[in-house]
Formats: structure tokens, C-alpha cells, sequence
């Protein structure tokens, strides 16, 4: 069946099919080859081309494998939004990251809507801690369903409704005042050069403070965080204990850990799991 053209030369169907990518991207955050394939029953030439063509128009940023909302230095998603993006990443880092803790620790976690994901981690498990964050939702979920397990001390301050985190000159001082045994931060993104940035200064502000305050950090980051730049500088990646990735590629795993030795990658765990667990033929 031959494609109607528009004057331009472009297929009808290739838009529309576009424009319901990007509805679904406005929706979920990000949108992947495999789902462009899978919805609309094309190659995966001409989903990448599709995507490809709207990082182009400016209203998708590529990734590895797909594509999210595109990010400016000081543009920052509401909370809600940010909790879509990357939510099967950030469940799986999550997963590690709680794996990682004793009973009876004092744990530091920031606003990020990935710490949101560890601090329901927490409560699925039901591990004894103490958990000390700035962050309205991650107080509620801990509050209202961790039972008698966890512990918590909300950090107050100034409310910001975007983000629903509490900041500023009382938050650092609270924050100040504490030690944890470790922390748990995501980034708004993390530059080439390793560089940890945030889209607001006062939330930068906080995660620097607790970095200095707990015994052990722990970076979590996803493709999303790659190759984008906050408007305000949080410190490098070199600062922090360890870090934990999920979903780059190859080059952004060798340039991290150019920056900070101690990578620990899921996929390539994943990826080791299978290969011990094929038997060679005897």
C-alpha cells in the first residue's frame, strides 16, 4: 500500500504515529524502540528514526534505547511527573540499595523520587532503620505503612510544592545536626566530567550537607541522569562512596568509573548471573 505524502514529503502515517509517541511520552516520561516496535509494528530502523526526528524538533531527548522529556538546566519536573520516568530503573535500584543495608541503621535519603522508590523498599521488607529525610512523600509512605520497623525524622524547613521537599537555612542546620550511617541521593543529572548538579540550588544545597554527614553515600542513577546538566552544582561523583547504575551504556559506565572506581552496574550483574548459570557440555 503506498504511504499519502504531504507536500513536504513526509508520510501522514509517519506523523501521526509520531504524535502519539510523543503523547506518550508526555504521559509516561520516556518511551523505548521496543515499544514504539511493538505499538505501531514497525522495524526498528523506523523507530529510531521516529524518535530520532522528534530529539530533532526538540521535544525528546534520545537515550539508550529510547527516548525521555527533554531537560534544560533549570527546568524541573513536578514530583508526580518525575515518579514515571525510569520507574522500573529506579525500582531496581532500589532493590540493591536497601540489599545493602544492617538492621538498625541510620539512613540519610534525599528528595529524589528514586529515594521515594527505596524508601518503599524499605517498607516491603520490613527492615529495622531509622530514616532521616527532607523529602513530604517519603515521610508519609514510612509514616502511614512501615508499622513499628522504621523509624522516622522529618527534616523540615520551607516547603517547595513542585518538589514537595523541604529546604533552606533550617533544613541545613537539622541536617547539620545529625550523622547517619549512610546515604541514599539521586541527581537531577550527572555531567560528562562526573559532575553531580541538581535544577535548584536550595535542594543542592541539602544533598551536599547530608554527603558530609553520613558515614557511607550511595549515588543512584539511571540512563535519565546521563549527559544532563542541573543549573546548580551538588559536588563531583568522586565525593561519594559508591555508586549505583542502571541502563548505560557501555561508554557511560567507563567514563563513571573514570570518575569514581567504585561502579557497581545491575545489567552487568544480570549479564554475569547468565553466563554462570549456562553449563558448558561435558
Amino acid at each position: 500500500m503506498t504511504q499519502k505524502r504531504t507536500d513536504g514529503g513526509r508520510s501522514i502515517l509517519a506523523e501521526t504515529r509520531r504524535r502519539e509517541i510523543l503523547e506518550t511520552l508526555r504521559s509516561a516520561g520516556s518511551v523505548t524502540v521496543s515499544d514504539v516496535e511493538a505499538r505501531f509494528a514497525v522495524s526498528p530502523v523506523t523507530a529510531r528514526r521516529d524518535l530520532d526526528e522528534l530529539e530533532r524538533r526538540g521535544v525528546l531527548r534520545r537515550t539508550h534505547g529510547g527516548g525521555v522529556l527533554p531537560t534544560t538546566s533549570a527546568h524541573e519536573d513536578s514530583f508526580a511527573r518525575r515518579l514515571k520516568v525510569a520507574a522500573e530503573a529506579k525500582r531496581r535500584l532500589a532493590e540493591e540499595a536497601v540489599a545493602l543495608m544492617a538492621p538498625g541503621e541510620t539512613v540519610f535519603l534525599d528528595s529524589s523520587t528514586t529515594c521515594y522508590f527505596v524508601a518503599r523498599r524499605i517498607v516491603e521488607t520490613g527492615i529495622a532503620t531509622t530514616v532521616l529525610t527532607n523529602s513530604f512523600p517519603v515521610m508519609e509512605l514510612i509514616f502511614n505503612e512501615s508499622g513499628n520497623n522504621a523509624e522516622i525524622i522529618g527534616v523540615g524547613g520551607s516547603l517547595r510544592r513542585l518538589t514537595r521537599s523541604f529546604v533552606g537555612p533550617f533544613t541545613v542546620r537539622t541536617v547539620q545536626g545529625h550523622f547517619a550511617d549512610r546515604l541514599f541521593l539521586s541527581v537531577k543529572g550527572l555531567t560528562e566530567g562526573g559532575m553531580m548538579t541538581d535544577a535548584d540550588a536550595l535542594e543542592a544545597e541539602v544533598k551536599r550537607t547530608m554527603i558530609a554527614q553520613a558515614g557511607e553515600s550511595t549515588l543512584l542513577v539511571d540512563q535519565s541522569k546521563m549527559k544532563v546538566r542541573g543549573l546548580s552544582v551538588i559536588a563531583s561523583v568522586a565525593e561519594v562512596s559508591n555508586v549505583i547504575a542502571d541502563g548505560l551504556s557501555s561508554e557511560e559506565v567507563s567514563a563513571l568509573r573514570a570518575a569514581r572506581g567504585s561502579v557497581r552496574v545491575l545489567d552487568e550483574q544480570v549479564a554475569t548471573a547468565r553466563k554462570r548459570s549456562v553449563r558448558t557440555p561435558s
